[in-house]
């Protein structure tokens, strides 16, 4: 089944609780109780590790497992009764404040969080009102994260008018959402009708969205492990070299590359795979005078009547 962001933070509150109670549980029984896969058990509890009672990174949860069961050494501990220093009650207020606007939220637990959030304000005192101050806006303006989050729970297709950059044009299309991820922006996997395959939309390049009437139906498809990132470029996509002087070494830290040798005077040789090469003329324009594209030729002489074609037009 496919999940947002919301009900997997749901099911993972309750993996707390549920963990705490059953000490040694094994992961399969977990897994069943969720109804979730094994695989996806397991992406929960090492994420699980990383959260705690502090921001500052003390008194985290100590869960592990072995493959076959679960044990958290550490329940008592974070049972104790939680003291937050004004900038972590500062923090954790203006992130409920957020989270309580956030559209998809199903209403019931809106208001238990707006509940949560007056007794946190209450025994905060003169730290609510520091943070009240403070506000956060989600990218997923205009209520495309709602229309997705619905189209997913109600399994319902959807138009969308999506800019993309790499043509640097408007498209239009229904796609059949599949789930929501974030990895730095929020982004929507779907089958694409279009393309009929399946693509990944940013929801903030997302110009229009209507949901259809039409059933969502993607073909089966087993869900990509983005655990390495959202680009995984494969073994056979054509290989391509970049030059970059030292004000082109982010290229390698932005890009996932197979090697980055070191240049004279502090330059790199970058060599990736990408399955969609021409992509990369934006790369070399937005490079300039910091690097070029070496190989394969035909997309160095592309990339360099972009640039000649770019200056013309700022000439004429």
């Amino acid at each position: 089944m496919a999940t947002n962001a919301i009900d997997q933070t749901r099911r993972m509150l309750s993996l707390v609780t549920y963990l705490r109670e059953r000490p040694g549980a094994h992961v399969s029984d977990v897994a069943r109780a969720f109804g979730i896969s094994e695989d996806e058990l397991i992406a929960d509890l090492d994420v699980l590790p990383m959260c705690g009672t502090s921001f500052r990174g003390g008194d985290l949860l100590d869960i592990d497992t072995d493959g076959d069961r679960i044990w958290w050494h550490n329940p008592d501990d974070v049972a104790e009764p939680l003291r937050l220093a004004a900038d972590e009650a500062t923090a954790l207020l203006v992130a409920a404040r957020a989270v309580a606007t956030l559209p998809g939220l199903r209403e019931g637990d809106r208001q238990a969080l707006l509940r949560a959030t007056a007794k946190l304000e209450a025994a905060a005192g003169e730290a609510a009102g520091a943070s009240s101050r403070l506000a956060v806006t989600f990218e997923s303006e205009g209520g495309v994260f709602a229309d997705v989050d619905r189209a997913i729970a109600e399994r319902r297709r959807l138009w969308l008018r999506y800019y993309s950059p790499a043509r640097d044009e408007l498209t239009e299309r229904e796609v059949d959402p599949i789930r929501l991820f974030t990895i730095g922006h929020t982004y929507v996997e779907a089958w694409c009708r279009l393309s009929e395959a399946r693509r990944t939309f940013r929801l903030d390049r997302v110009a229009e969205i209507k949901l259809l009437d039409a059933p969502s139906d993607p073909p089966p498809i087993e869900l990509r492990d983005l655990s390495e990132g959202l680009v995984q470029p494969a073994a056979e996509d054509p290989e391509v070299v970049i030059e970059v002087g030292p004000g082109g070494r982010w290229v390698a830290e932005y890009y996932p590359h197979d090697t980055a040798e070191e240049l004279p005077e502090g330059g790199l040789r970058i060599t990736l795979r990408t399955p969609d090469p021409a992509s990369l003329r934006r790369l070399a324009l937005r490079l300039g005078r910091d690097g070029r594209i070496v190989a394969p030729q035909e997309l160095a002489d592309s990339a360099r009547d972009a640039a000649a074609r770019a200056l013309a037009a700022y000439g004429g």
